[in-house]
């Protein structure tokens, strides 16, 4: 069984923060520091280009992508890390047209984030054969379903409310319709239970910065159903994805397998980072975290809705609806979070008035959550968010 306490100090928290944008940004996992320094002053630094064969730099995004496969309930085999995750949705849905024959719409919802849609977008004008981009409201993806959709492309938890699709269910009558099916687990790996074995998406896309704590601009992964990794054609044919990179070959041959998926030359030193970072998953399953988030979000909601009226919980009530956050609307929430902030407790905003708070348990304790509410109620009863200094928007909010 996990002891939360102890999975606490693999993490380094500054002190006298509690941390509640894990959702966004996951803090540093100790250890890491260390791995980078290695990589660096050791590989590269002794073993020059030779260590893209003595330290293994050229297996890390398959090696790295079991890891990560294992807190999604992939098989070995069946993700690739490498590239961004905006490149990877575009790999995915890229493919996923080409395996739709002669349909042309994709379909999203409204609560998609929108770097998914834009790149999804991007490839509609790239190819100027008239496919479009259908969007409905996240409650009603089920019903506009229809043999007229090529690609479902959804993001699993809404970035902003925490609203969790059904994968399983939408997966099974999705491609009971013929459609083909890609999951944006960006707020689902190591947050709550992924099947992707037993939900049978034919593609899923994720980042790794976020519950998974492998630092800014960590690599993003893709995931492909193993039936289809021979035939699955990766538009982006890049040369580390080429059946034999270092023959030269002036025509693209994709490689066997989930290879085919790789693009560009990995980021050595932050995927040996992510590497180092998913160390702290070891000896925790996702069921515990899980259970253990739920009894967390349930505390921060009840202590946040008893002492401040003028929130509005915007994620679902029901904790089996939503991910591994609670997001709450509020008409001042850009500059009371900015005093949140100040005071310690880090989450973050979202337009137009969302204030986000991450619920992650491998590093926040019920102290924390109690403590974060209090400061919360503080600031939103005694208007003490009412400053220009709080105000003021930042590049990043």
């Amino acid at each position: 069984m996990t002891n939360f306490d102890e999975t606490r100090s693999r993490f380094q928290i500054p002190d006298g923060v509690i941390y509640l944008d894990g959702n966004s940004l996951g803090p540093l996992p100790r250890g890491v520091q260390a791995r980078a320094a290695e990589v660096m002053q050791h590989d590269w630094g002794t073993q020059l280009i030779t260590a893209w064969n003595k330290a293994g730099w050229m297996d890390l995004p398959r090696r790295v992508g079991d890891r990560v496969g294992g807190l999604i309930g992939a098989p070995a085999g069946s993700v690739v890390m490498g590239d961004t995750l905006s490149v990877k949705v575009f790999q995915a849905l890229s493919a996923a047209l080409k395996l739709s024959g002669d349909r042309k719409v994709i379909l999203s919802d409204t609560g998609n984030f929108p770097s998914d849609l834009y790149m999804a977008q991007g490839l509609i004008a790239a190819l100027d054969q008239g496919h479009q981009l259908r969007t409905v409201a996240p409650e009603a993806v089920t019903e506009a379903l229809s043999e007229d959709v090529a690609v479902l492309m959804l993001t699993h938890v809404d970035y902003r409310t925490g609203r969790m699709h059904d994968m399983a269910a939408l997966t099974q009558k999705a491609q009971a319709l013929g459609i083909v099916v890609i999951w944006d687990l960006a707020h689902s790996a190591g947050a709550v239970p992924v099947d992707l074995t037993g939900a049978g998406p034919e593609f899923a896309v994720g980042c790794t910065y976020k519950y998974l704590n492998g630092g800014p601009g960590a690599p993003a992964f893709i995931y492909v159903r193993p039936d289809l990794q021979d035939t699955a054609f990766p538009v982006l044919s890049g040369w580390l994805g080429h059946e034999a990179p270092f023959a030269f070959d002036a025509d693209y041959r994709p490689a066997a397998g989930i290879e085919r998926m790789r693009c560009g030359t990995p980021p050595v030193i932050q995927m040996s980072v992510l590497d180092a970072a998913l160390d702290a998953w070891d000896g925790v399953t996702i069921a515990e975290v899980r259970a253990q988030s739920i009894a967390l979000s349930q505390r921060f909601i009840a202590a946040v809705e008893a002492a401040c009226p003028d929130l509005t919980l915007v994620s679902p009530r029901d904790p089996l609806q939503r991910g591994s956050q609670v997001s709450f609307a509020f008409e001042h929430g850009y500059p009371a979070m900015q005093a949140l902030i100040a005071r310690g407790v880090i989450g973050d905003f979202r337009a137009p008035d969302i204030m986000r708070f991450g619920i992650t348990p491998l590093y926040l304790s019920a102290d924390d959550i109690d403590a974060a509410a209090a400061q919360l109620a503080a600031i939103v009863n005694d208007r003490l968010w009412d400053s220009d200094q709080y105000r003021a928007r930042n590049a990043v909010t």
